[in-house]
């Protein structure tokens, strides 16, 4: 063999290194970004009217396009076209020496800075430094912060009149994942772009377009998989579909895919969800057992589960999405099926204890013992009633001897209270029947008839102090209008008194004595109505209506009970002082009597 032929065959063949597919199909125009069409059609007519803003903030989610749309941006701005002579253009050739030295990140006019790491007042100085210059070889220069909220404050202040006021030659272009962490100041000064998660059937097709591209044969089942798990992010899946073309020997199948991503099957979802609404905890199990065999982790089952019960609770909210190709044919037919049998209340419960759930399994020591007895409850509570549900059925079955019960609690609100129930499971249970517990109101007396009613004016005339020393600090000895006599406890101001009876000769326009007294008195009116308070709920706990929902709901407690017989301070409402003590009608047998006749003053 000659010598020649022996050195060649010595030297190692560098092959060319592989490109990730999410560098490889980076798009290079406005026409490749995928699912941002509101955003390419403002930036389109801003290039066609010369409207084009000085600074620009991308807000989204990651791999949505926000670097890449900036890059776009930086294109247009500088293309020449191929003969040179081109200007601002909304499709950049990518042949002129600025689109190809941008799209290399080697151009001397466009400077890509990464916020993360740079986040000091010196970083800024050398941007405002360079703006000072004109570009060097493009007809802009462009500066392109990503990940601009980890700037410091101190840096987003020294920024500030720069990008106020830039000179022509210079566009800022911002990236972010958390705009909220942007100084409001920094937001004012820039035109703002939300970046939207991309749909899943936009992604979908998007990776079949670039699976052909790769000669990679791949099961449509398993494109769904890739561009459900990408969860809007464009990169995201690429890096997936990656990964599958990497391990796959031939086709890429769908089961392949499930085992990579740690996934159970779309159709065992279903089968597992209905095990659990029919109340089969055997059957539940038997599906996260063969799922935890193939590697998935039950964490992200129940996460699946809560995606499903969202979809099922969406189908049924608006049936027009059963023929919408947002979702797979598989999925919308299951899907509508458990929708027309399961009723929302059900779903919305399942959907509360999956998310408390869902928490509990991430920070358990043994995350498939947690997800296991998340299942288990829910097939438990499969069978049994909504809490409207209970309502309506205790109040039907239990009308007769909640209208006898009536005021048997033995407490001074009697029938007419309303007791309000609050618990993790009683829900809207607490709202009691109306016709069972509630009575009308007992119409007020007249004004100031009552120590409580001169009380209660003086809170209507905004005296707040006053009001609440009224309240708290003073005991009723005697109320004989226009004469009343307190006594008064240490913390009451020593001119109460005197304001008392200003005020309420003021507001009458009648004489008033407010006396001092030394008497023991009548308990102030705070403590009244924390006794007759007690009172009602005792009376309420009695109910046999109440009883009944807390023996269903353990844990249940009655927060508040509400009784429209008593005042603003829980005490049952004053009588008037000028009213008859007399039947308001005669009895029915009675004769009509009349000593004298009629007479009439014409």
């Amino acid at each position: 063999m000659p010598a020649s032929a022996a050195t060649a065959a010595a030297e190692p063949v560098h092959a060319t290194p592989y490109r990730v597919l999410a560098r490889k199909y980076r798009p290079t125009n406005f026409d490749d970004l995928i699912g941002q069409e509101a955003m390419v059609r403002i930036l389109r007519n801003a290039f066609a009217v010369g409207r084009v803003a000085h600074a620009f903030m991308l807000t989204g989610v990651r791999g949505v396009g926000k670097t890449t749309t900036a890059r776009i941006i930086a294109r247009a701005m500088n293309c020449i076209g191929p003969d040179g002579t081109g200007g601002p253009t909304v499709d950049p050739c990518g042949v002129c020496p600025n689109c190809v030295g941008i799209l290399a990140d080697r151009h001397p006019d466009v400077e890509e800075m990464d916020a993360a790491s740079r986040t000091g007042v010196g970083d800024m100085r050398e941007i405002i430094e360079q703006v000072r210059f004109r570009p060097i070889q493009a007809r802009t220069k462009i500066f392109i912060l990503d990940e601009v909220h980890m700037l410091s404050t101190a840096a987003f202040n020294a920024l500030l009149k720069t990008l106020e006021e830039p000179p022509p030659h210079v566009k800022f272009i911002f990236a972010t994942t958390e705009i909220r962490k942007v100084p409001i100041t920094v937001l004012s000064r820039c035109q703002r772009f939300d970046l939207r998660r991309v749909r899943i059937a936009e992604l979908a097709a998007h990776y079949g377009r670039i699976a052909v591209k790769e000669d990679v044969q791949i099961e449509p089942e398993a494109v769904e998989l890739i561009a459900r798990a990408a969860d809007g992010s464009v990169r995201d899946g690429l890096s997936i579909l990656d990964q599958a073309i990497a391990q796959a020997d031939g086709p890429i199948t769908t089961a392949q895919v499930t085992d990579m991503l740690g996934l159970a099957d779309r159709d065992k979802i279903f089968d597992l969800m209905e095990a659990v609404m029919a109340g089969k905890p055997a059957a539940a199990l038997a599906i996260t057992d063969a799922a935890f065999e193939r590697g998935a982790d039950l964490g992200t089952l129940l996460q699946d589960l809560l995606d499903l019960l969202h979809m099922v609770t969406r189908l049924k909210s608006i049936p027009g999405l059963r023929s919408s190709r947002d979702l797979p044919e598989f999925e919308r037919t299951r899907g509508a099926e458990l929708a027309d049998r399961l009723p929302v209340p059900v779903l919305g419960r399942a959907w509360q204890m999956l998310l408390k759930g869902v928490a509990e399994v991430e920070t358990a020591p043994d995350r498939r013992a947690a997800a296991e007895m998340v299942l288990i409850r829910l097939c438990h509570v499969a069978d049994m009633p909504t809490p409207g549900d209970l309502v309506r059925r205790l109040t039907t079955g239990g009308a007769s001897s909640a209208a006898n019960a009536g005021p048997s609690g033995g407490g001074p609100s009697g029938g007419g209270t309303r007791a309000v129930a609050n618990g993790s499971a009683i829900g809207h249970a607490g709202a009691l029947h109306a016709g069972a517990l509630e009575a009308e109101p007992v119409p007020a007396g007249p004004r100031l008839s009552s120590f409580r009613d001169a009380v209660a004016l003086v809170a209507t005339l905004k005296e707040a102090t006053l009001h609440a020393h009224l309240l708290h600090s003073v005991h009723l000895v005697r109320y004989a209008p226009p004469v009343i006599e307190l006594r008064q406890d240490a913390d009451a101001p020593r001119d109460l008194t005197q304001r008392f009876a200003t005020l309420l000769s003021d507001a009458t326009g009648t004489r008033w004595v407010v006396a001092h007294s030394n008497a023991e008195g009548e308990p102030t009116i705070a403590q009244q109505g924390s006794v007759a308070d007690a009172a009602r709920r005792v009376a309420a706990a009695d109910h046999p209506l109440v009883r009944a929902i807390m023996d269903t709901f353990p844990g249940a407690r009655i927060d508040t009970v509400h009784d429209r017989t008593v005042d603003n301070y829980g005490l049952p409402f004053s009588p008037a002082a000028d009213e008859p003590d007399m039947p308001e009608f005669a009895p029915p047998d009675a004769e009509y009597f009349d000593d004298d006749p009629m007479e009439l003053d014409l």
